[in-house]
């Protein structure tokens, strides 16, 4: 497989996941070499690294769908709740607690809020991702879905996020 690949990549899909090294995308999806473009950083936060590899798929590779995949247990997502309450974050960290910080839901506590908030970050990565500049045409005429995903460590199992 290795040797087949050397001459090009064809992945049917750009998955960006979280770093967690217990949610690799290529087992999570039991997929192969060449299968999946995987982008990960932290809470599946955007930047332009980030935005730049996944457009690269979609642009450059022709990658007709993009994955967000969250997962339960986030510790990114758990980073920003805790320092919304007044902990203190290394500035790297706090970057990046910055960006998911809009997705806690302040009705909710504990456990609760940190689950909640990593569905609604995965909602809101995907809604943005879906109306980028450079994406959003090949969405509007049905080249590129975009959709949500969240990952359970307990079952192991994947769900759509609506």
């Amino acid at each position: 497989m290795r040797r087949a690949l050397v001459d090009g990549q064809h992945p049917f899909a750009v998955v960006l996941g979280c770093v967690d090294s217990r949610v690799p995308p290529e087992l999570v999806f039991d997929q192969g070499l060449g299968d999946l473009l995987t982008v990960r950083s932290a809470g599946e936060v955007l930047d332009e690294a980030v935005l730049g590899s996944i457009a690269y798929g979609v642009l450059e590779l022709g990658v007709p769908l993009i994955v967000v995949l969250g997962h339960q247990g986030c510790g990114a997502v758990a980073s920003a709740v805790h320092a919304e309450a007044g902990g203190e974050l290394p500035a790297h960290i706090r970057y990046l607690a910055d960006r998911i910080r809009p997705a806690i839901d302040h009705r909710l506590q504990g456990e609760a809020r940190i689950d909640a908030a990593v569905t609604e970050n995965v909602r809101r990565v995907r809604a943005r991702l879906a109306d980028e500049p450079d994406l959003a045409a090949r969405v509007a005429d049905g080249r590129l879905a975009v959709v949500g995903a969240r990952y359970e460590l307990t079952s192991q199992r994947v769900r759509k996020v609506p």
